[in-house]
């Protein structure tokens, strides 16, 4: 197997391995045991980044309190946490009171205590705001992560799921108040999934901040494993795919993708197109057993050609929706 790459989180010194261990299943479809001989593997592999969150783990996102992962986490890398790079977030509904959930100062602050303890840390090496709160000012959020960076208990700054317009005024706040600026951004990427090249890409590129990618096989659906189904019926009792991606036009894509990778595994394709994007810092891959994670780990071995890329734009330009005109003139896209 080739060895593990590392790459600089945007225009921070920080380095990841280009591949990070997601940790969403810990607690819930993967038990203690196996997540952490999952763990053993991942560092023994070169893998310096975990990615937990203070939800993960809980079988319903909407009950009110914290997922087992990060508790999980903390003790798998008891005596070892000084060379990984430990990410989690905050935001996300966590108890039954009003300021349970959400970006407000009180939660936040709450937030990163409940998880330094529960990781078993003294700092959190990058910290999410997990999705956009509109009930907060950004602001305030932004000046509460600052405090924390200053105190030595976050070291950067990550906003996740977030569209453009908001990690783009996120900057321009940070810059105008001279805060802890935004480091890097947690989003879905992948190759049926490419919508963020219209903009967010090229705001990260020209803003300098690193891009840590989260769905990047579309929830199993760039594995293959989805297509002896039926799209135009609803799944079986037991699959679960992303609901947007259970659609005939979907299949037609994973299909034609599947014919471009030949004998490749269509999982290790998917994962080495991604690395070939060197705006990519790391790509975060949520698996639940050992083997999984040898198979993304399989994605290193590969070579993307210029003719598979191209290739692979083909499927994305059918798949992709129809740019107005306005993005197709600024974007270089022709009309036919």
């Amino acid at each position: 197997m080739a060895e593990m790459q590392y790459r600089r989180m945007g225009r921070s010194g920080l380095k990841l391995s280009v591949i990070s261990l997601g940790t969403l299943w810990f607690g819930s479809k993967v038990d203690e045991a196996t997540a952490i001989g999952m763990v053993d593997r991942a560092l023994a592999a070169g893998i310096n980044c975990i990615d937990t969150a203070d939800i993960y783990g809980k079988e319903r996102w909407d009950t009110p309190q914290r997922g087992p992962s990060e508790e999980i986490v903390g003790r798998a890398l008891k005596g070892r946490r000084q060379s990984v790079v430990l990410a989690t977030k905050v935001a996300a509904l966590t108890g039954p009171g009003a300021n349970d959930r959400g970006l407000n100062r009180k939660h936040i602050v709450e937030g990163v205590h409940e998880s330094l303890r529960r990781l078993q840390t003294d700092y959190i090496d990058l910290y999410y705001l997990h999705e956009p709160d509109y009930t907060t000012p950004l602001e305030e959020s932004l000046e509460t992560m600052n405090d924390l960076v200053g105190q030595g208990k976050i070291l950067y700054i990550g906003l996740s799921n977030y569209y453009a317009w908001q990690v783009c005024k996120a900057l321009w706040i940070a810059d105008k108040k001279n805060l802890a600026g935004v480091d890097c951004i947690q989003m879905v990427y992948n190759l049926a999934a490419r919508d963020a090249e219209l903009e967010m890409t090229r705001l990260c590129e020209a803003e300098g901040v690193g891009i840590n990618v989260w769905g990047a096989l579309a929830g199993g659906m760039l594995s293959g494993k989805f297509l002896a189904y039926d799209p135009t019926r609803p799944p079986p009792p037991g699959v679960k795919p992303y609901p947007s991606t259970w659609e005939p036009r979907y299949f037609q894509a994973v299909t034609r993708l599947r014919e471009i990778a030949g004998p490749r595994s269509l999982s290790q394709f998917s994962l080495a197109w991604m690395l070939t994007n060197p705006q990519v810092s790391s790509i975060v891959c949520g698996v639940s057993s050992v083997k999984q994670l040898e198979e993304n780990l399989g994605s290193l071995d590969l070579e993307i050609s210029a003719d598979d890329s191209k290739a692979c734009d083909e499927v994305w330009q059918e798949l992709r929706p129809t740019p107005t005109m306005f993005y197709a003139r600024g974007y270089g896209i022709e009309f036919k």
